[in-house]
């Protein structure tokens, strides 16, 4: 009877954890109270972090080739994933890392956790109150990479904007700082993958572009958004191993889950990152003969393309395409595919979609969830 109140009381502190991180009532007091609290969130939602953050710094690092960080601020990092993350994008690299979190339960953990892995000596963990006045605010160092994952939506609005505001200010003060030895800084902001969490990260793009910043990823652009909030919602999903904690924690049988996600990977002027391809923002279509493709593209809107079976290299391309990816993966000299054409639901327009394009249920269009 013990062992099951224990399940219990560890599943309602790790539900609680992640209710407020997917932008619950915000919460004056941290939320990772106390040591159970910080085991209990690292089991239950540390793993999907990691694989989220990782599929976005993925993004920036196919945007910025041949660039790798050589100081990381993780804002509201807790038990420390985005160091993890950017350990495995960009590894083997001596990296100054500093991770600030109001939860001391959370930090103490991380630093438990990154000393037993081997990040420990290259890891700095402070307590602090992000989005607080100046007089409690926590001082920033600069860096060259910040991460701001799953924090927002546990903030309210006008400490949100502090948030962003600063991550910009420190990669932009850093590459100032550097000189002609940084080439760029990057701002990471990734939130959980609901209409909230992109209307989150949608405001914060916005920021980031009114700072100076230039969008690398996910948009090839960086004009207003072209999706209508309300609408539907750019988001992608990051398939996640399962391990036997992870599955008895969360009671679930499949070995993984996907877990949804929405992100921006903003970078300071610098050197050219080259021509943005386009983004794949729904599941690909598999169509006999042809694959769909639901595209943002680099002049700023959003059209279906269609690539047929007779294009040979690219539509094998297209077929082995994913959620998320860029379009095309690599430049082509075959000749141009047919024209693209707005969706059938709205003609004439480059935006809208059907319900079932707009649902992420539609089981055609979207990975299966785990439970």
């Amino acid at each position: 009877m013990a062992g099951y109140r224990e399940r219990q009381e560890r599943a309602e502190r790790s539900e609680g954890a992640e209710r407020a991180e997917r932008g619950g009532p915000f919460a004056p007091a941290p939320v990772l109270r106390d040591r159970a609290d910080a085991v209990a969130y690292a089991a239950y939602r540390m793993p999907a972090t990691f694989e989220a953050v990782t599929a976005a710094l993925r993004e920036l690092a196919a945007r910025l080739p041949g660039w790798a960080p050589t100081a990381h601020l993780d804002m509201g990092g807790g038990t420390g994933a985005a160091p993890w993350a950017a350990a495995e994008v960009w590894p083997g690299r001596d990296r100054r890392t500093v991770v600030v979190d109001r939860a001391g339960p959370a930090l103490d953990l991380g630093r438990e956790l990154a000393t037993a892995g081997g990040l420990g000596g290259q890891v700095e963990w402070r307590q602090g109150r992000l989005g607080a006045t100046a007089e409690g605010a926590p001082e920033l160092p600069g860096a060259d990479l910040v991460t701001v994952s799953y924090v927002l939506g546990e903030l309210p609005e006008p400490a949100r904007d502090a948030v962003v505001d600063a991550a910009a200010a420190a990669v932009t003060r850093a590459t100032r700082d550097a000189g002609e030895r940084a080439a760029t800084g990057a701002v990471v902001l990734v939130e959980p993958g609901t209409p909230e969490g992109y209307r989150r990260i949608r405001d914060a793009r916005d920021r980031l572009l009114g700072a100076g910043l230039r969008v690398l990823a996910p948009c090839p652009h960086g004009a207003e958004c072209p999706i209508e909030v309300g609408a539907d919602w750019c988001h992608f999903a990051a398939r996640v191993s399962r391990s036997a904690l992870h599955r008895r924690v969360k009671g679930g049988v499949l070995p993984y889950e996907d877990e949804k996600f929405a992100y921006v990977a903003a970078a300071t002027p610098g050197p050219d990152a080259g021509p943005a391809p386009g983004r794949i923002v729904r599941r690909p279509l598999l169509r006999k003969g042809q694959v769909l493709l639901d595209l943002c593209t680099p002049e700023g809107g959003l059209r279906r393309t269609t690539v047929s079976k007779r294009r040979g290299q690219e539509y094998r391309a297209a077929r082995d395409s994913e959620w998320g990816a860029p379009w095309p993966p690599h430049p082509s000299p075959s000749p141009p595919s047919p024209p693209d054409y707005p969706s059938a639901a709205h003609p004439g327009q480059d935006v809208q979609r059907t319900d079932a394009a707009r649902d992420p249920a539609a089981p055609a269009e979207r990975a299966d969830d785990a439970e």
